[in-house]
């Protein structure tokens, strides 16, 4: 016979890791580049857009920090709604079943 009392302590005790290791991610950084390094995006362990670095010599002097600017913003807005589809096209899948608090599914 099951223990459902065992149950509930798995399901708890796997929460709470789960738990840990997406603090754990959000703490990471991951750097990306091209061409030859001259472009660098460092993103969080959430995915959202920490620093754009550009080298000066593929823009005008004058306007890499707005550039750099507007590329971390078009970045996390594109993430956003990413991320808002993704729960929209969950919902529909669970076909509106309510989930627990904390869950964030995919």
């Amino acid at each position: 016979m099951v223990n459902m009392n065992q149950i509930m302590k798995q399901a708890q005790a796997m929460q709470q890791k789960m738990a840990e290791l997406e603090a754990e991610k959000e703490q990471k950084e991951f750097t990306g580049t091209s061409g030859g390094e001259m472009v660098k995006i460092t993103l969080s362990g959430k995915g959202e857009v920490r620093s754009v670095k550009l080298d000066k010599s593929i823009v005008d002097q004058e306007e890499v920090e707005m550039l750099e600017d507007l590329i971390t913003a078009a970045f996390n807005e594109a993430k956003k709604k990413s991320d808002e589809d993704s729960q929209g096209s969950m919902s529909d899948m669970m076909g509106g079943m309510k989930m627990p608090p904390g869950f964030k599914g995919f």
